[in-house]
């Protein structure tokens, strides 16, 4: 059985391996992130900051219908020893200890086996993590989309330790996938980082305690999937939790390959959110245009943030929460016109001033930015005064509509 996920969903796919009580392994493999035609706003977000991984791949092993175990692509050790720690493992065994003929498919279950054959864990702790680890698979599977897949009938992966039944698993993660759309766009992936922002905030408002345990987790470097692994708790509970803080502005979430660039902004002297100034994005793959906006707008007490990734700018826009955005058209991946398309499919940028940035001043350029949504264009080279006379246009329009 093989097919892609636009002809068959992975629901439909578990249940039909329930009821032919089938046993062998599922291997499903997310298509490439660079295909952006067949992807909306919602995905090329979600996935964006992890386009360092072109092809993205998870596997399930079953026996007579039901799954034994989940992993996913990434052959290191990482994510089992999140799990791990919980239970303050520290020991680490040596590559020959973990070699088995049985396993060698799956080296996060047989390095797990040598633990429990050791006595370094329980089979209490054990089956807790590989329920934790299929729970975890399954949630990112369910959200998916685009991709394929291919199934094949061979003998059950062994040893086994335990079993869970398709339907009721399906059921309760079907349940927090929906509820994780609804935190939607404040929180976007599982792999997205928190970072606290605003301590005043905190402090104003919550208990000294809660403060410094909010401090303790906030760092920039666990994601809330590892959160989650740490403190032995669902994704949804560990994302709800964290929601009322992301919401005031007292928390961020960034991902790892953009929170340089937070950091970056942070080191500049500007916040993330509740600013006094007027913020604008000027995004531009060159530096020279953005230079000469900040040199324009920042004496008159705007803030301005430049942006050189047009695909790093999808996802840092839902974290800067701009009042305006200028965009250049010429840029690699994306360019202003698509970027511009994506950020109105979304109902935060839909009224947003988008000016674009052209170096023709032709009408097929005017056309496709309106036809793309842009509030207004501004022709290469300009004047001090017009782009001042556009900005002020267009947030007085914004406050007023506000």
């Amino acid at each position: 059985m093989q097919g892609n996920l636009n002809e068959i969903d992975i629901y439909s796919i578990l249940q039909l391996i329930e009821l032919g009580q089938r046993t062998g392994l599922l291997f499903v493999e997310a298509h490439s992130i660079y295909n952006r035609n067949k992807f909306g706003l919602e995905e090329v977000v979600r996935y964006q900051p992890n386009y360092d991984w072109k092809q993205r791949s998870w596997f399930i092993f079953f026996v007579n219908g039901q799954i034994i175990y989940a992993a996913n692509g990434d052959s290191s050790l990482s994510r089992l020893w999140d799990y791990l720690r919980r239970y303050k493992v520290k020991v680490r065994l040596d590559e020959m200890q973990i070699a088995s003929e049985e396993s060698q498919n799956a080296p996060e279950y047989g390095y797990l086996w040598v633990l429990l054959e050791q006595n370094i864990i329980n089979p209490t702790q054990a089956r807790s993590i590989i329920h934790s680890l299929v729970y975890e698979n399954l949630f990112d599977l369910l959200s998916l989309h685009q991709g394929s897949f291919v199934f094949d009938v061979g003998a059950a992966l062994v040893p086994q330790l335990t079993t869970l039944q398709i339907a009721p698993t399906l059921t309760r993660i079907i349940k927090q996938v929906q509820e994780w759309k609804q935190l939607y766009p404040h929180i976007q992936s599982p792999d997205q980082l928190p970072v606290l922002t605003d301590i005043a905030g905190l402090h104003s408002s919550l208990a000294a305690a809660t403060v410094t345990k909010l401090q303790h987790w906030t760092n920039g470097k666990t994601s809330l999937r590892q959160l989650a692994r740490y403190l032995d708790r669902d994704i949804i509970t560990v994302a709800k939790a964290i929601y009322p803080y992301v919401q005031q502005g007292w928390v961020k979430l960034v991902y790892s390959v953009t929170a340089k660039k937070i950091t970056s902004v942070q080191d500049q002297g500007l916040s993330l959110g509740g600013s006094q100034k007027v913020r604008i994005i000027c995004i531009d793959d060159g530096t020279t245009c953005c230079e000469t906006i900040k040199y324009i707008l920042q004496p008159q007490g705007y803030e301005v943030i430049a942006l050189n990734n047009s695909l790093e700018a999808l996802s840092l826009v839902f974290q800067l929460k701009p009042d305006l955005i200028l965009c250049d058209i010429a840029m690699p991946e994306l360019d202003g016109y698509e970027l511009c398309a994506m950020l109105r499919q979304s109902t935060v940028f839909r009224l947003l001033p988008i000016i674009i940035i052209t170096g023709k001043n032709g009408f097929i350029e005017q056309t496709r930015a309106r036809m793309v949504g842009a509030t207004d264009y501004l022709t290469k080279p300009f004047r001090d005064t017009e782009l001042l006379i556009l900005i002020e246009k267009y947030l007085n329009k914004a406050c007023c509509a506000r």
